[in-house]
């Protein structure tokens, strides 16, 4: 199953995604949650409802009318792993770390997948892109053993962790680097754990203008997935809706030679095997 939210007629609806449709859960069924932190949440609750709509042959639109939004619009933690891919730390000049390396993106940063992506005015020729596997939580917890790591997701999406490199300077903590708003594009939906159950072995790319600048497998995260939920949730608990951000290969703009930072008019198109893409226009903020 799949789960996107969505504007519609100025309002804000979960819905299923197939096939290139959308079905409004809002609309077909009001008794259920209308946020998706609350669904994820009572996911188990309604789980047979959902797959009755799912079913359901009257409803659907096609999804290209919808404006999508951030699955999760406005999650309640928003992590971030950095050097996590061994082309990525070779080319920062880094030695691989000994432990995760992790920071928080504020919320306030979530962008939908199709939504432009601000040149911010306070550093508009430092932008950079990083596609990036998004992890969502489900039921989460507190000290997550690695065999039930898997349990502890919702789902899957694709992710561009948009990185300010010259604020990324200024500090040597990296969170207001990289949360700019607009700088968290995720979507276009979740993919549920059930069409996903491993998301190691997936194709990743990122393409500014149409030049693939990136291209890996998720198989290469030097700490997997299930590493990163047993880590972060020894320090605190995982909740229903949190974001993950898995961390991003090599090809990121500022190593390339010459750089290659993003500027208003480019389109950054990240892509996840099986999981979609998001593709934002940069606009001058």
């Amino acid at each position: 199953m799949k789960l996107a939210t969505f504007d519609a007629a100025g309002s804000e609806q979960i819905g299923i995604v197939k096939d290139g449709r959308i079905l409004s859960v809002t609309k077909s069924a009001p008794q259920l949650p209308g946020k998706m932190i609350d669904l994820i949440a009572r996911f188990d609750e309604f789980r047979s409802k959902l797959q009755e709509l799912e079913r359901s042959v009257d409803g659907w639109q096609d999804i290209g009318k919808v404006h999508l939004k951030a699955p999760v619009p406005r999650p309640g933690k928003m992590l971030a792993i950095g050097l996590n891919y061994g082309d990525h730390i070779a080319e920062t000049g880094r030695e691989k770390p000994e432990q995760q390396v992790w920071f928080m993106k504020a919320s306030s940063s979530a962008n939908g997948p199709f939504d432009a992506i601000q040149i911010p005015k306070a550093s508009p020729e430092s932008v950079d892109y990083e596609v990036e596997l998004v992890a969502v939580i489900g039921k989460g917890g507190r000290h997550i053993t690695r065999e039930k790591a898997a349990d502890a997701v919702f789902g899957y999406c694709v992710g561009n962790d948009v990185s300010v490199r010259a604020w990324q300077r200024h500090s040597p903590q990296w969170s207001i680097a990289k949360s700019f708003d607009t700088h968290s594009p995720m979507g276009p939906w979740i993919t549920l754990t059930d069409e996903v159950k491993d998301p190691h072995g997936l194709k990743i790319t990122c393409v500014v203008d149409g030049e693939e600048r990136q291209s890996s497998n998720t198989k290469n995260l030097v700490f997997d997935v299930w590493d990163q939920i047993v880590y972060l949730s020894e320090a605190m608990t995982l909740e229903p809706g949190d974001v993950i951000f898995t961390g991003t290969p090599g090809g990121v703009g500022w190593a390339r030679k010459p750089p290659g930072l993003l500027s208003a008019g480019q389109v950054v198109k990240c892509e996840i095997e099986r999981l979609g893409y998001l593709e934002g226009r940069c606009a001058n903020e």
